[in-house]
């Protein structure tokens, strides 16, 4: 799986984000990076099966899980070429990207987390999101309990005001204005390269279920 050496490539990447310095270490990005996120991928599978048979864990090396390196800079004023982090998702079966529901994991030297929801849904998404909260006020009040005590936080956007149709009185009016249904939880950089952290990641998987599955409801996907 991850080893130590993971950390130290990525943080030598953030000094040294060119193609002539990967092209030279491509090897170390092989070894330290991608093939222990590959592995980490396909233990995962039958651990993410038992939470929910809806979850694409897929250690493909090009379009499977574990998101490509390579930053698409046509659009950004930062026109470094490689992302300093592993950023691995295990999405629903139904979601075509990285804004379907579904399970994180994220390494970068500065910070590692896990986190479980649905980032930036579009519009009908997040209508069925806001309406099945308001139709499940106790169910959605309980699971965010259930979770922020098992170390989960609820981050991501909100908008300023309460969205169109819901008052600013609202008793989950800060939930209802929420862009991002999503839960995250921060670990300590050394826990990757233990040999528990594929069990002790799918647990943190396995508490956040209840948030997952809400969403999956409002979408009226599979779980």
């Amino acid at each position: 799986m991850f080893k130590t050496s993971t950390i130290k490539f990525l943080r030598e990447l953030e000094k040294n984000n060119n193609r002539d310095w990967f092209e030279a270490n491509k090897h170390r990005y092989e070894s330290d990076v991608r093939e222990p996120a590959l592995a980490y991928i396909e233990a995962m599978a039958p651990r993410l099966a038992k939470i929910s048979p809806h979850f694409i864990a897929s250690p493909k090396k090009v379009g499977g899980s574990l998101m490509r390196i390579y930053r698409d800079v046509r659009f950004s004023k930062d026109k470094t070429p490689y992302k300093t982090n592993i950023g691995i998702q295990f999405r629903h079966s139904a979601g075509k990207d990285v804004h379907a529901p579904g399970f994180y994991m994220h390494i970068e030297p500065s910070q590692v987390f896990l986190a479980a929801g649905i980032w930036r849904p579009d519009s009908e998404t997040l209508k069925h999101m806001r309406m099945h909260i308001d139709d499940n006020q106790t169910e959605w009040k309980k699971l965010t309990k259930s979770i922020t005590g098992k170390g989960y936080a609820l981050g991501g956007e909100s908008l300023k005001k309460p969205p169109r149709g819901y008052a600013a009185e609202h008793p989950l009016v800060e939930d209802l204005k929420r862009k991002d249904f999503i839960a995250a939880q921060d670990l300590k950089s050394s826990v990757i390269s233990k040999k528990e952290f594929v069990a002790d990641s799918a647990k943190l998987f396995a508490a956040a279920k209840p948030l997952v599955q809400f969403i999956c409801e409002a979408c009226d996907h599979d779980f």
